[in-house]
């Protein structure tokens, strides 16, 4: 077997192949143009049929989704995709993908059995229906984003002029607040950018309403999601969120697993005498569960009061920062159980409390 290492950018691919003693047999870059990438990967195909094909390494970046199509299309047997490392300070192209080929072949037996390397976070490419789901749902974030943005620019230039006492309603999301603004007497320049402010202001709405039936067509028939959304405060946006960035809930051994993969655990620097370093969470995992996750917290803590007094204690000790996030923690293996067992969410953790367990 061969084994193909690219690392991968833009314009070109930098690749390293190398046979089953390990030996690079080439390494070359290659341009990203169809029909360059494509000669090259019929190649490798042609050079790989006698060795048993080829498996291939490569990190993860925005831009992956059409190599992995094309990798397939050329009877790559597996592709391997792991989390970029920390940039060393004598980083070029060419060294990097001589190590991505290392990693692979020093560590193909484990790879391809879909074993744990340790150092390596391996990338589990979602499944098509679970790509678009997060596509969506994406779209959905960087809307309300951009929206929220426009409302606080609205914001800062009523501040400039003293004028948010002004405003008829107590928030500026009314109607009566928008007709407010489209008629608030200003200099030509602040009119002029309220005007565009409050144009933009409506392309989101509209951008946003078109988008809502969409997510709940979606979140009806993926019956991951109809599970989260049994929890406290999870609509059907945030519900198809979580749902489509779990995925196979098999890949997750351990309800902890599920947190560690969101980035909710502490860091940890143990060492020799010193066995009780643990800092802040890591953060590793999407930043819109950990998003939802918060925005979810008071929502439950509404409504069920075994958390709700496991949370005050722990504010009592820690504080409140740390507490919503231990919640947001707890919320993450919780979603383990309900996906794993097919439960409903149940406030205080039903009959055997195993929903609230850690």
């Amino acid at each position: 077997m061969l084994y193909l290492a690219i690392d991968q950018h833009r314009k070109q691919l930098t690749v390293n192949l190398r046979n089953e003693q390990g030996d690079v047999i080439l390494k070359r870059q290659v341009s990203t143009e169809w029909p360059r990438v494509r000669s090259f990967l019929e190649a490798v195909q042609k050079q790989s049929a006698p060795e048993g094909g080829f498996v291939t390494i490569l990190e993860v970046c925005g831009f992956n989704d059409w190599l992995l199509k094309l990798l397939a299309a050329y009877g790559c047997r597996e592709t391997v995709l792991i989390q970029p490392e920390k940039r060393t300070k004598n980083k070029t192209d060419r060294r990097d993908a001589n190590a991505l080929g290392e990693l692979l072949w020093t560590n193909r037996q484990r790879l391809l059995a879909g074993k744990k390397v340790q150092n390596v976070r391996r990338i589990v490419p979602p499944s098509d229906r679970d790509a678009e789901d997060r596509q969506l749902t994406a779209l959905r974030q960087r809307l309300g984003w951009l929206r929220t943005r426009t409302i606080n620019k609205v914001q800062h230039l009523l501040l400039k002029h003293n004028l948010q006492q002004e405003c008829p309603t107590k928030g500026l999301q009314t109607q009566r607040a928008r007709k407010w603004l489209a008629k608030l007497p200003l200099g030509a320049i602040d009119r002029l950018e309220l005007n565009q402010l409050l144009a933009q202001w409506a392309l989101w709405d509209k951008q946003l309403a078109e988008l809502e039936p969409k997510i709940r067509q979606r979140q009806a028939e993926n019956p991951t999601a109809a599970i989260v959304a049994t929890v406290p405060g999870a609509g059907a946006y945030s519900s198809l969120a979580l749902a489509c960035r779990i995925g196979s809930i098999e890949r997750f051994p351990h309800a902890r697993s599920l947190a560690h993969y969101w980035g909710l655990t502490p860091r940890s620097r143990n060492s020799g005498d010193a066995t009780q370093r643990l800092g802040s969470i890591t953060k590793q995992g999407s930043a819109l569960a950990r998003f939802l996750l918060a925005q979810m917290v008071m929502h439950v803590l509404r409504r069920d009061l075994v958390l709700k007094d496991w949370y005050r204690r722990i504010k009592r000790r820690r504080g409140a920062k740390i507490a919503r996030v231990a919640v947001m923690r707890r919320l993450a293996t919780i979603l383990w159980h309900l996906v794993k067992y097919q439960q409903a969410y149940q406030p205080g953790g039903g009959k055997n409390g195993k929903t609230t367990a850690t």
